[in-house]
């Protein structure tokens, strides 16, 4: 057990600390160097580039920089430049259109190192310089556009401040990649108020002829069916006498016709009417005599009927 128990505490200080230890005096030295993935490592030496490692991988120094590799590390400055694809978005950039409107304009786009050498001792600060050229190229090409295209056209302006910037960054040891304008808008905020004021009272003004044509509509409808209604009901006002004419004819060629129709007639004027009737039984003249001496001030007329 003892013997066990000291070989698992010689291998763990072997693996945690010895190991480790003697694989850095080996970089150090300059022996061997890991280059990770998106990555580029730059050995400058007495002010010359000695050796630019691009590829992922393990290398061993002696054979790509030579005796400088023992010395690099020591008297001269190994760089890792990060060349994995980055991205940045400027806001409000401000911009005046043709018409005089205060614009802003935010754009996006993306960049990679693609020339070391050119990145390191080209420009003391290439991601500021490369922000400001994008943001002065901005301003150079897109003021004095007519508002309408700073609004539509999006994608012709996004290509014409790449083509501005492209030469310059490929000086800094910059790839530009794509540049899109993601937001216009109006910096203003008493123009953006008047727009607002302008754009809720058309839409009034629209709601309401909307309203008012409906209405219209409506109306146009019902007058129409309203005279046509009227029409028709004038011409059968127009052709009722000739058709009552007609049956009146047909019934006086039939006396007992006729005279049963007037009856009827005159019973049914008699039983819609207000009239009160008064029944007397027959042979009842003392009756008879009593109901025609009755006061004439009643109010309601009566028939007497036998």
């Amino acid at each position: 057990m003892i013997e066990f128990a000291t070989a698992a505490i010689v291998t763990f200080i072997v693996c945690l600390i010895a190991v480790p230890t003697f694989l850095g005096l080996l970089r150090a030295f300059g022996l061997y160097a890991i280059v990770e993935e998106g990555t580029c490592h730059v050995y400058v030496l007495f002010g010359n580039v000695v050796g630019i490692l691009r590829e992922p991988g393990l290398y061993f120094l002696p054979l790509q920089l030579g005796l400088a590799a023992f010395l690099v590390n020591w008297l001269g400055r190994r760089h890792v430049i990060d060349m994995r694809l980055d991205q940045k978005y400027l806001r409000s950039q401000p911009v005046n259109s043709e018409e005089g409107a205060p614009m802003g304009v935010g754009i996006w786009y993306e960049y990679k190192v693609s020339d070391p050498i050119a990145y390191l001792f080209k420009n003391a600060d290439p991601d500021g310089s490369l922000a400001a050229n994008v943001s002065n190229a901005v301003v150079r090409t897109l003021s004095n556009l007519p508002l309408a295209d700073m609004l539509e056209n999006r994608h012709a302006m996004s290509r014409t401040v790449r083509d501005e910037v492209s030469p310059k960054s490929a000086e800094w040891g910059y790839q530009l990649g794509s540049v899109y304008i993601r937001k216009v808008h109006f910096r203003d905020i008493g123009m953006i108020r008047q727009i607002e004021e302008k754009v809720v009272n058309r839409l009034r003004q629209v709601t309401a002829a909307i309203r008012q044509d409906g209405a219209n509509q409506v109306s146009i409808i019902t007058s129409t069916a309203e005279r046509q209604a009227a029409i028709e009901f004038a011409k059968a006002q127009a052709i009722r006498p000739q058709i009552v004419g007609a049956a009146l004819n047909q019934i006086a060629a039939d006396p007992d016709v006729a005279s049963a129709l007037f009856e009827i007639l005159e019973l049914q004027n008699i039983m819609e009417g207000r009239a009160a009737v008064t029944l007397i039984p027959p042979a009842r003249p003392l009756l008879q005599q009593m109901m025609a001496a009755a006061p004439a001030g009643n109010s309601q007329p009566s028939r007497q009927m036998r």
